[in-house]
């Protein structure tokens, strides 16, 4: 049987291998192929990010957001990047956090973490690690990391109250989640949700701005914050739905406006819980 995670990494490490050859993964969360020209994916980093990285890195970017831009991050700071693709995210993260940093991106794509392994070759980063594994089982151990970034990934998971858990585990006291993610208001119909095209390209399987918010106070995480960054508008919907196989005609307006792109912040609590005399964490 077929699962999601299979679908998703076949998709994206298709994705990986065209840009490996010379190609474009772009634009990453449009349904149907990865195809161009989605949306999602346009004009999200400033020419100076782009100019710092190699460039196949910035065509492997697959992402609705830069979630390196809203992190705010600082100097000496370890920072994850949850489905990290070609890298273009950890990179810039690399460099923010500097040499006394460290900057880890974790993926479950061979040929992704092949392309983000060689950008870091190209460009001479030395606290960059790229990790196998998938981000509902992150290989880190606790409290380790002090922010975690993701870019349009944890919608694309089968099991998102895992990864938040995982993601609460592994963040240091007072550690920040820092993600773009596509966002939904409203219902979405039901063969919309049912469409494995349409979760690989990042719109089935996208959680409710409630839904966000409550699965990341049910992981422990508080100052949870959700900003609408796009919303995505008539034409963008029957491109999505199109791709996907099914009907344009009736189905576009039950799905104008309520795609987004959003940045979602939350913190892990810096203090301990005590329960009378015994204080833990």
């Amino acid at each position: 049987m077929t699962t999601i995670t299979d679908v998703v990494r076949e998709k994206y490490g298709e994705a990986a291998r065209r840009v490996i050859d010379g190609g474009s993964a772009s634009c990453g969360c449009s349904p149907s192929g990865l195809s161009c020209c989605d949306p999602m994916t346009s004009n999200l980093y400033a020419e100076g990010d782009t100019g710092a990285v190699p460039e196949s890195a910035v065509r492997a970017s697959l992402g609705c957001g830069n979630p390196t831009a809203l992190a705010t991050l600082a100097p000496g700071e370890t920072v994850l990047d949850l489905g990290s693709g070609g890298g273009i995210d950890v990179l810039l993260s690399a460099r923010r956090v500097g040499p006394a940093g460290k900057a880890y991106g974790l993926d479950m794509t061979d040929a992704m973490l092949e392309l983000a392994r060689a950008n870091a070759r190209e460009s001479g980063l030395t606290n960059v690690e790229f990790l196998k594994g998938q981000i509902e089982s992150i290989p880190l151990p606790d409290a380790t990391v002090d922010v975690i970034i993701s870019n349009c990934v944890i919608n694309l998971s089968g099991d998102k109250d895992q990864v938040l858990r995982e993601a609460f585990r592994v963040l240091k006291p007072g550690g920040r989640l820092a993600i773009s993610d596509v966002v939904v208001t409203g219902e979405l119909p039901a063969d919309v949700r049912r469409s494995m095209e349409l979760w690989v390209g990042c719109v089935a399987g996208a959680m409710t701005d409630t839904e966000y918010r409550q699965k990341l106070s049910a992981a422990g995480f508080t100052d949870i914050d959700l900003e609408t960054t796009r919303t995505y508008n008539t034409e963008d919907a029957r491109t999505f739905l199109a791709d996907a196989g099914l009907d344009v005609d009736r189905m576009s307006q039950q799905v104008t406006g309520h795609v987004t792109s959003a940045f979602v912040r939350a913190t892990k609590p810096a203090a301990v819980a005590c329960c009378g005399s015994t204080c833990c964490t």
